[in-house]
């Protein structure tokens, strides 16, 4: 702390003990406020005119002297208000005790409204009230909130100090609602499904893990929801979605955070065909209805949600990209490929085929995809959880939607022949042993479920932490994420430039 920051912080202490000298309680219960800032400037022209009293509450974000009058500006939840303060009009006595308060403080103030000679509407106060003292100064009173790790860490003083920032969640809300609204209108029913889990999986990933002392029992964070909403299907409910909290153990960066938030919604009698279908207009109508357009710009590229998005084969891909076919490569070519692109070494412990093809995609084939592209026919090695593909066995139903090189869904037919999804599990411990942590255990209370019969069934998996970055056109998980994962303050910075990309 720098000496002029004490001073600050030893004055604004001295105010708090002279208020309550004077008997004035500093952090009082409640306040009735009439309006909020953006009703009185909608409305000005009939508040006016009826010389309506009306009562804002609000933090102070500004204070200008002027002798025997002030102004100062008022935040609420809904803007700016200015206010303008005369001492004949509160008297003498409250004048001085305004003098009290601090750029920061909150305040709740009467009065009736009527425009500066600059035009700006403003609130001519009758009285006030002190409703909170704040004993830290605002951010730009002292060095401003421009790094970006303070303003993670402390995001109480990233909203207060840059307005865009809390339009970025509004925002948020507002597309998780669109989300529910077009599952909701086409039949799908919310349902919420256990955090903690006995076995994870629903995909391929490393879990955290945690410990029940009522029953001594290992538990994990779940990684997906997948394989509790497929015993729903089961169950009998046809169209089912959940939108919750994931947590993977992995690496971070500007894509990615150990806790996230994910949908997936689930759809009986339906292939990955109609799934594609769905998942065009949903886009499509969320960016219409929010945006009012279907075309954007993120970092220089025009992108457009507007259907059909292009569909691409898999391994088309790679020899689109590559100039190489590579669907019937065992791993040691593939491990030859990599190493000559430079993406792995001669001794990398990369496991299996699916591990070099995944890294391969990655890297050369998926920054590719600007406008949104479904991949699809996945092989078989990367899809444990997907229905083999109805014409060619060594690849499965499933896609993925890539828009401006990032992945923004994953969705399959789900594979409900329960002695399959043995084989891939069995497939998938062998992968385990060879020392892969993220690959799929084996749960056997699912393949007792799915011995049950579950109907044909088309599954969809989305980020929506990453949807809410391509429609806000963030650039970082951790500016759509309140309060994302951080390093230690004592630790400079939680992700290298490169990780931040």
């Amino acid at each position: 702390m720098t000496e002029e920051l004490n001073e600050i912080l030893r004055n604004r202490r001295q105010k708090l003990d002279k208020l309550r000298e004077q008997n004035i309680n500093p952090f009082p219960f409640r306040y009735e406020r009439t309006h909020l800032s953006n009703q009185i400037i909608s409305s000005f022209e009939l508040l006016e005119s009826g010389a309506t009293t009306v009562r804002v509450a609000g933090r102070l974000m500004s204070i200008r002297s002027h002798g025997k009058t002030l102004f100062a500006h008022v935040k609420d939840g809904a803007g700016l208000i200015q206010i303008y303060i005369k001492r004949d009009d509160i008297g003498l006595e409250n004048f001085e005790r305004f003098n009290l308060c601090d750029m920061g403080d909150i305040i709740g103030v009467e009065g009736t409204v009527f425009k500066t000679h600059t035009g700006e509407i403003t609130i001519r106060v009758s009285s006030f009230e002190l409703l909170t003292k704040s004993l830290q100064p605002l951010p730009e009173k002292w060095h401003g909130l421009q790094d970006k790790e303070l303003r993670y860490r402390r995001r109480y003083l990233d909203l207060l100090a840059n307005p865009e920032v809390l339009e970025t969640f509004r925002m948020r809300t507002k597309i998780i609602n669109a989300l529910r609204r077009f599952l909701d209108e086409r039949g799908f029913l919310e349902v919420e499904t256990p955090v903690l889990q006995t076995i994870y999986g629903g995909t391929n990933a490393k879990p955290f893990e945690t410990h029940l002392n009522a029953l001594d029992l290992k538990l994990y964070l779940r990684i997906a929801d997948e394989l509790y909403l497929k015993r729903l299907v089961i169950g009998g409910i046809e169209k089912v979605y959940e939108i919750s909290k994931d947590f993977r153990n992995e690496g971070m960066d500007r894509n990615h955070n150990p806790e996230f938030t994910m949908l997936e919604f689930y759809w009986s009698f339906a292939d990955y065909i109609d799934l594609m279908k769905l998942i065009e207009e949903m886009y499509f109508r969320i960016s219409m209805e929010l945006l009012k357009t279907d075309e954007f710009e993120r970092e220089g590229k025009k992108i457009s949600l507007k259907p059909p998005f292009k569909r691409l084969p898999y391994f088309e891909a790679f020899h689109q990209h590559l100039g190489v076919d590579v669907i019937d490569f065992d791993e040691k070519q593939l491990k030859a490929l990599a190493v000559e692109k430079g993406l792995a070494k001669e001794d990398a412990k990369i496991i299996g085929r699916g591990g070099y093809l995944d890294i391969i995609s990655k890297e050369l084939i998926e920054p590719h995809f600007v406008q949104p592209t479904f991949v699809t026919d996945y092989p078989i090695e990367l899809s444990p959880l997907a229905k083999k593909h109805r014409s060619d066995p060594r690849l499965t139903e499933r896609f993925e939607l890539f828009i401006d090189g990032v992945e923004y869904g994953n969705g399959f037919s789900e594979l409900n022949d329960p002695d399959d999804q043995r084989a891939r599990f069995e497939s998938q411990r062998a992968r385990k042993e060879a020392g892969d942590e993220e690959a799929h255990p084996i749960d056997e209370d699912f393949l007792t479920a799915l011995s049950h019969g579950m109907p044909p069934t088309a599954g969809f998996g989305l980020g929506v932490d990453r949807f809410i970055m391509l429609l806000t056109g963030a650039h970082s998980i951790r500016d759509v994420i309140f309060f994302p994962i951080m390093k230690p303050e004592a630790t400079k910075s939680s992700l290298s430039p490169e990780e931040e990309g």
